[in-house]
Formats: C-alpha cells, structure tokens, sequence
C-alpha cells in the first residue's frame, strides 16, 4: 500500500504564486511565438503578418473565455483534460481530445527546442542548418528535464527571472528596432506571390499557436494560489502582454528587413532583423535573449503537459506502463514527455512541427468549447453567442490552414491524420478494456 502511495502524483498546493502562473504562461508563449514564426507567417500571407498576429489575438481572446470560466469552476492540475472529462465524462472524446492537447503541448516544447538551436548556431554561423541544431535542441530538452526533476520553486523561480528578463529584452528590442529603422510604416499591399485569403487564414492560425502557452497555466490549478481567481487572470494577463509583445516585435521586424529577408531567415528573423539594425551587438543581444526565451519556455511547458499526462493516469483515462522506473507517476509522465519531445526536435524541422501543433491543438480546442456549450454551458454561466463564435473561428482558420497545407505540404496533414487515428485506436481498445476491468 506504500509503493503505491508513492506512484501517485503529488502536488504541493499554493506552491505558485500569480506571477509565477504569469511566467510559466508567457513563457510558452513568447518563446515560440515571436522568435520562429515570424517568417514563417510572412511566407504564407506575405507583409500582412503583423496583422495576422492581431488576427490571432482576436480568436484567442475568444477561445480563452471557455478556459478562465472552466478554471474558475474546476481549477485542477489536469487542466483541460479535466474540463473535458467535467464535459464528456470518462469518454472516447475525452481522452481522444485530451491527447490531442498532450502531444500538442510536446509539440510545442519540441518547437521551442528547434529554435533554441537556430538561434544559438547564428553566433557561429548564419547559414549554418547541419546537425548541430538538433544536437542543441535535445540538449537544452535535458536540462529542462533535470530542473523539472526539482521543487516548484526552483521551476517558477527560474521561469519567473527568465520571464522578466525576455519580456524586458523583447521590449527592448521592439522599440530599438522601430527607433532606427527609415520608417515605421509597413507596406501592406507587399504580398508574397500566393498570398490569398487561405494564406491569411492560415498564418493567423500559426499566430493561435504563438498565443496558445495560456493553456498551460489550466494545469496548475492544484498548485496555484486562490486558483478559483488566479488561474482566470494568469491566462488574461499573459494575453494581454503577448499582444502588445508581438504587435510592437512584428512591426519590429518588418521595419527592418524586406519580405524576402524575413522568408529567407524564418528559423532565426529576429537575430536577422537585429543585425542592420542594432549591428553585431544587437545580433549577439537577440540570440541571448532567444536562448534565454525559449530554454524558459521549455521549462514551463515540461512543467504542464507532464502534470496532465500524470492527471490523466490517475483518471484512468491513458495506459501507463513504470518501466521499472522508481517513483511517482507525475516523474514517469515527465520521463515520457522529454522522450517523446526529443523524437519530435531530431526528425522533425520547424515547419513541420509547428503545423502538427497547430492541426491539434484547433481541433481539441473545438472540443473544450463544443463540450461546455452542450453539457455545462449553464452550470459555469458561460455566454452561449461566445461560445459559438469561438468554434466558427476556429473552423475558419483551421480550414484556411488545411488548405494551404494540402497544396504545399501535404506529408504534415497525413501525419498528423494518421497520428490521430492511431490515439483514438489505442484509446479505443484501453477504454474497453478498461471498462471490462472495472465490472470484475
């Protein structure tokens, strides 16, 4: 009875505090949104981009109502995998879906770990792409796994200073930008040779992906001060910094580099936009603060996703094997996340990556506003006009995003189709047999 008291999960309530919910929120976010998919919303919708984060900005604020009024009624370390089971019950759906939002999250720490790399290999090497980027990026993935493996107050005091830092920096970096650069005006009729509706559409979707870090913070309800309250304004004050972050970094960037320059350089824009700018000084400030960014932002989303891959076990809801690992189920959960996130960063580059998180993560997020609006809209007071606006948007993007990715890279749509019909495969036959067990 002991062993097993000692598998369970553990939780070190008001162990975080509103600002280090802040942190590990902004941490995702900024991490991956502003330092690598700059470029790559620029090639789909040309110099349109920086109202393609605005865009963003505007769904999200949307999505995120269904999260801050869910955190409010049912804060937890599951996060959303506990408001789809508060939704669907101990479900194919739930499980389907909350999967969905688990690999989306490795996802994410694995794109953060790419562009740590990118970044890191411009103080040697421009142009330099070889093996040393995913050798770089498995690396910084280890020793966030090591600084997981501590107490929640080393993680949200190293989030929380790296935090501060990038936040400052970044700013600092936006405005120096916009203050030497010939003119601040950004021509919008630039586009790039394809750009059309479909390919706004799909770059605001990326932007989803640059803002979607607020959901880690769902998943530190156990441990988060006065969670009832705090998780609701951790997501609304990390948005809200991230709005101005990336609209002052994206003006930023196009005041300072053509569309061809941004394209070219999409793995690393910012460090690219730095140089003409701010010279080499400005070069070695950006890949500090991109490395300082994005090892933070892997740290944060470790920190969650491990939490509700362990939540999840504990509901009985995915198969769990210990491997004849000692310790606690929440240790195992965090052993697999870097496993699984090490596999993504070496096989996979940033493109691919971050359209596998975005084809997931819209289609769980549909679920989580689906769930509330047909089973809980009432118990939680939710605004049934927003919940519906919410799905729209998120149809609309993610069928702009389909579209463009069925033309130009059809590989990543049949991944990431064939991915999710092996998770509901697995969980399909676990459930059963987990059904069976259970009337023994």
């Amino acid at each position: 009875m002991e062993h097993a008291e000692d598998r369970k999960a553990k939780y070190q309530k008001n162990s975080l505090t509103l600002i280090g919910a802040v942190a590990l929120g902004t941490g995702v976010m900024i991490g991956a949104g502003i330092f690598a998919l700059t470029g790559q919303m620029a090639e789909m919708t040309g110099a349109l981009f920086p109202l393609a984060f605005l865009s963003a900005a505007v769904i999200v604020s949307f999505s995120a109502y269904s999260y801050v009024k869910m955190s409010n009624a049912y804060p937890s370390a599951g996060g959303i995998g506990m408001y789809l089971y508060k939704a669907y019950g101990g479900t194919l759906p739930t499980a389907f879906h909350a999967l969905l939002m688990y690999f989306s999250m490795v996802i994410a720490q694995s794109f953060l770990a790419r562009t740590f790399g990118s970044y890191t290999m411009q103080i040697f090497d421009a142009g330099y792409h070889g093996i040393m980027v995913p050798a770089l990026a498995v690396g910084v993935l280890i020793v966030a796994f090591l600084i997981n493996l501590s107490s929640n107050r080393l993680i949200e005091g190293v989030a929380s200073f790296i935090g501060f830092v990038k936040i400052g920096g970044i700013i600092v970096f936006g405005v120096a930008g916009i203050w030497v650069a010939d003119t601040i005006v950004v021509e919008f009729t630039r586009t790039a040779p394809d750009s059309a509706v479909s390919g706004f559409l799909a770059a605001t979707a990326l932007g989803i992906l640059a803002f979607k870090g607020f959901t880690t913070i769902t998943n530190s309800g156990s441990e988060l001060k006065d969670p009832h309250h705090n998780v609701g304004r951790a997501i609304m004050i990390s948005i809200a910094l991230c709005v101005v972050i990336y609209t002052l970094v994206g003006f930023a960037v196009a005041s300072n580099l053509s569309l061809t320059d941004i394209i070219a350089t999409q793995d690393y824009s910012l460090a690219a936009a730095a140089k003409p700018a701010l010279g080499d000084y400005g070069l070695w400030f950006t890949v500090t603060l991109a490395m300082l960014a994005t090892a933070g932002g892997i740290i944060a989303s470790i920190f969650a996703v491990s939490r509700m891959l362990a939540m999840l076990t504990e509901m009985k809801l995915v198969p769990h094997s210990h491997f004849g690992m000692p310790g606690s189920i929440q240790k195992h959960t965090l052993v697999y996340t870097v496993v699984i996130g090490i596999v993504l960063t070496a096989f996979f580059d940033l493109s691919r990556i971050a359209a596998l998180g975005v084809i997931f993560y819209l289609i769980m997020d549909i679920a989580v506003h689906w769930g509330i609006l047909r089973y809980l809209r009432q118990d939680i007071h939710a605004n049934v006009l927003i919940l519906i606006t919410a799905i729209l948007l998120d149809l609309l993007v993610l069928a702009g995003f389909l579209w463009v990715k069925l033309v130009s890279d059809p590989l990543v749509v049949g991944v990431a189709i064939t991915g999710m019909v092996i998770i509901a495969t697995i969980e399909t036959i676990f459930l059963r047999k987990q059904d069976l067990t259970d009337k023994v």
